[in-house]
């Protein structure tokens, strides 16, 4: 093996290892998910090479830049506020969702005129309308971390597959018997997965454009799904108050059916190193399971309605979650504490993500307004406020400084 590059990713902190074996050229990646201001670089070094035999001497000292810049990254204070840059009269019926590419310089937007669009962030210009579904464009997904397709599902029963450089549609999946409620592509971009109501989820190839498999086990409604970080694992959360855990190579179940919930699932998660995955329901609560034994860890208390909406952060130390109360909770995955509650929106929260530093929390509601949150001291920094219908989508794009937000007024806002 003979290291050729190294190279660095902010969120969550990593350094990438280019390296040539048996004639081939191959990627692997350092986590540094514990990184702080006050990390000995030394000491992690010395660990570091002790753990990975491609860090040589000859290059220890590029790696130690390396996690000093990293380093620099995390120490920085974060006291930006945003102002609205544009309203964008988006589409003529309401938006379903809303969802940056990697790099957060393009967006999409879903909606119940059977359309997704594509818009440019620093402009605001509409660049495709990805048109020919017969029904609700619901859920939608860029391929991140490339950003080259873009996947849509739709009422109408079908997935398709469009090029975001295009907007030409590659292919049309057809096998569901019920809507499309919620996809994802694997992080190498391969394949595409979708739940339905018809209570199965289908993997299908991004390249051919075929069925891979279909997922069946549930017994009602899939409503929320995600694949771990390595993409071979795919969690699916039904209505039938479990979530199951899947082997994507086998396209079987992996060993474990989360049960214990004792409500309709809504969302599901893993974290960034596929140790946890974090469910949310309507029984108030949301379980925290280790991805391995399929054991619950800890169930999350304290709302007083439905949870709607749940997330890790990027280093996978805290997890957030939205209710129907109107509040929104940052816990620790450590020791399942509840650290600070959210507490200032007049109406539920559907949606809630963490910026990709860590250190700020973003809620959307029906209230019409989204917040921007502080997660050491749990207060509102600032309420985006603008849109004249309920907010149901919102996203941080790659840098932290630059928010989306999706409205039933039929229009999309961008912050900065």
């Amino acid at each position: 093996m003979k290291l050729k590059r190294l190279h660095i990713r902010y969120y969550p902190p990593g350094i990438f290892l280019d390296y040539e074996k048996g004639g081939q050229l191959r990627t692997k990646s350092i986590d540094l998910l514990n990184l702080t201001p006050d990390t000995d670089v030394n000491e992690l070094l010395s660990d570091i090479r002790a753990a990975e035999p491609l860090i040589t001497s000859s290059c220890a000292e590029q790696v130690k830049a390396l996690i000093c810049k990293l380093q620099e990254k995390v120490s920085q204070k974060d006291d930006r506020k945003f102002y609205l840059f544009r309203a964008l009269q988006a589409h003529i019926l309401p938006l379903t969702n809303v969802a940056f590419n990697k790099s957060g310089s393009s967006f999409i937007t879903g909606s119940y005129d059977r359309t997704c669009k594509i818009w440019d962030t620093a402009s605001g210009e509409e660049l495709h309308t990805l048109e020919g579904h017969r029904n609700v464009v619901y859920a939608i997904a860029f391929n991140n971390p490339y950003g080259d397709k873009v996947a849509t599902g739709s009422f109408d029963k079908t997935c398709k597959l469009w090029s975001a450089e295009t907007g030409k549609c590659f292919y049309t999946f057809r096998g569901h018997t019920a809507e499309i409620v919620c996809l994802a592509f694997n992080p190498q971009s391969t394949l595409v997965a979708t739940g339905s109501m018809d209570t199965m989820a289908k993997l299908w190839d991004v390249e051919s454009g075929k069925e891979v498999s279909t997922l069946a086990g549930h017994f009602a409604e899939i409503i929320s799904l995600s694949f771990n970080t390595t993409g071979d694992r795919l969690v699916t959360g039904s209505f039938d108050h479990t979530a199951i855990l899947w082997d994507v190579s086998t396209g079987r179940s992996v060993f474990h059916v989360l049960t214990g919930h004792r409500g309709e699932i809504s969302c599901v998660q893993f974290n960034w190193d596929c140790s946890l995955i974090a469910t949310a329901s309507l029984d108030k609560t949301c379980k925290v399971w280790d991805a391995d034994s399929g054991q619950c860890l800890a169930t999350l208390l304290g709302h007083n309605d439905e949870v709607l909406d749940v997330c890790f952060n990027y280093t996978g130390q805290l997890i957030a979650t939205a209710s129907a109360d109107g509040t929104s909770r940052v816990f620790s995955a450590e020791t399942f504490q509840c650290l600070c509650q959210l507490e200032g929106h007049k109406g539920e929260i559907s949606k809630v993500c963490f910026n990709p530093q860590g250190s700020r929390v973003l809620t959307a509601s029906v209230d019409k307004t989204a917040r921007v949150w502080c997660v050491n001291t749990g207060a509102c920094l600032q309420a985006l406020e603008g849109h004249s219908d309920e907010i149901f989508s919102c996203a941080f794009n790659y840098e932290g400084d630059t928010i989306i937000t999706g409205s039933k007024d039929n229009t999309c806002r961008i912050w900065h």
